[in-house]
């Protein structure tokens, strides 16, 4: 029965040494504020495994009652360094001599573990992981075999039994080991995330530059082409004019690829104003028109009055990128339907076309980078847009099908100048679910 007792407060002891450095994990890794703060929660976090492992010992027999109160702050001591370990110590003597009563011996003890300990830790952090398991474990057993020694000449009543052996000699660095290894893949996790989290934006970033690479460079090709071309002394006036007409806008549209890469790099959000939504999409269906007509694309239109707060240059690319990914989604002609809808609470905007459509995947990576259903398409353009209508903070969504063309609505919160009723407008029968 004594046997299963002691058996009972090992196990406890070992369960509030564990669960204590999981939940300093998770609060350390989950509290970015707190992350410069990490040697006051390592103390208190080891500090209050010393006072759970006193408060429920572990009974030898009826004169010898011990804890593993010395694991702790080995584990404090050697990650902390020694301020953590000197705070651990005051923590470990005052709530021993409070518990107990005061103990010359006991004193002796873990000042002399916290000695050692302090001064192996500053190579014992310069360690591999598998160095600091096998270190750490051996100099918890050299210590322990040193302070049992010391029990022994300073006490004549303590006597070193086998129980005593078995739970203060071997159990604490198999504890400490385990502890350490516990310790050290916690933190490599950390390390291997923040790791991905670096890789992932590198990779991002290699992406754009990549897309903006190829894009620039065939623009720039072509002038170049123009720039050979009008060096001839024998060229004509009106050739001359053609060939400087191409030029500019081929570099027009190296400009526009570079402010989507910036657009999306770094959204302007410093200049917030009042955006009619009426007049900025009528210019919008105005400028795309000529080249609409040219695709044998009909616009139709129903637009109502009202307001939002954002960017009005990055709104325009926004949607001018969304309606022109709609014209270009019907080579074979087609209509583009533009709707403008007020509710209580958001403004929509729903673009339509009849064009080749999406499917799940591909709706699923609208706006990730470096990705577009185009061939020669960067998604630089889809990218934009998300990000506009994020700032704006608002919401995207798409209905859309192969063959069956696409359905963008977009979902943006309403600024009233005045405290007015809005007004409802129900969708009409042209504009397609």
């Amino acid at each position: 029965m004594q046997f299963e007792y002691i058996n009972h407060n090992v196990l406890d002891n070992l369960f509030y040494i564990i669960v204590s450095i999981l939940i300093f994990f998770v609060i350390y890794d989950n509290v970015q504020r707190l992350k410069k703060y990490k040697q006051i929660l390592l103390t208190a976090f080891m500090g209050w495994q010393i006072i759970l492992c006193m408060k429920f010992p572990i009974y030898i027999d009826q004169y010898c009652v011990h804890d593993l109160r010395q694991i702790p702050l080995f584990i404090g001591t050697l990650y902390g360094g020694w301020p953590t370990g000197a705070a651990l110590l005051i923590i470990l003597l005052t709530s021993r001599f409070a518990i107990y009563g005061f103990n010359f011996l006991t004193l002796m003890v873990y000042i002399v573990i916290f000695l050692v300990t302090a001064v192996f830790s500053t190579k014992f952090n310069r360690f591999n992981k598998k160095k600091k398991l096998l270190t750490s474990a051996l100099i918890t057993f050299i210590l322990e075999v040193i302070t049992t020694y010391m029990a022994v000449a300073m006490s004549d009543v303590f006597k070193v039994t086998e129980a005593y052996i078995f739970y203060f000699i071997i159990v604490p660095p198999l504890v400490v080991f385990l502890s350490v290894y516990l310790l050290e893949l916690l933190m490599d996790t950390i390390r291997v995330r923040s790791n991905m989290v670096k890789l992932e934006k590198m990779e991002v970033v290699s992406q754009l530059a990549a897309s903006i690479s190829h894009e620039v460079r065939n623009p720039l090709t072509v002038v170049k082409g123009f720039i050979e071309l009008l060096k001839d002394p024998e060229l004509s006036q009106e050739k001359k004019e053609q060939y400087i007409e191409h030029v500019a806008r081929e570099l027009n549209n190296a400009e526009a690829i570079i402010s989507d890469y910036l657009a999306f790099a770094k959204p302007a959000t410093e200049k917030v104003e009042t955006i009619i939504v009426e007049q900025e999409m009528k210019n919008i269906i105005e400028i795309l028109r000529p080249w609409a007509n040219m695709k044998s694309v009909n616009i139709k239109e129903r637009l109502v009055h009202g307001t939002v707060l954002g960017n009005a240059n990055y709104f325009r690319q926004c949607f001018l990128n969304i309606m022109k990914n709609g014209i270009e989604a019907m080579p074979n002609g087609g209509e583009l339907q533009i709707a403008t809808i007020l509710n209580k609470n958001d403004f929509i905007i729903k673009v339509s076309d009849t064009g080749v459509g999406m499917n799940k995947e591909q709706i699923n990576r609208y706006g990730e980078p470096y990705y577009s259903s185009k061939e020669k398409g960067t998604g630089l353009g889809s990218m934009v847009a998300v990000k506009t209508i994020q700032t704006m903070r608002g919401k995207l969504e798409i209905e859309s099908a192969p063959d069956e063309g696409t359905t963008i609505t977009v979902f943006l919160p309403i600024y009233l100048e005045k405290k007015v009723e809005a007004k409802i407008i129900l969708e009409t029968e042209f504009l397609r679910p």
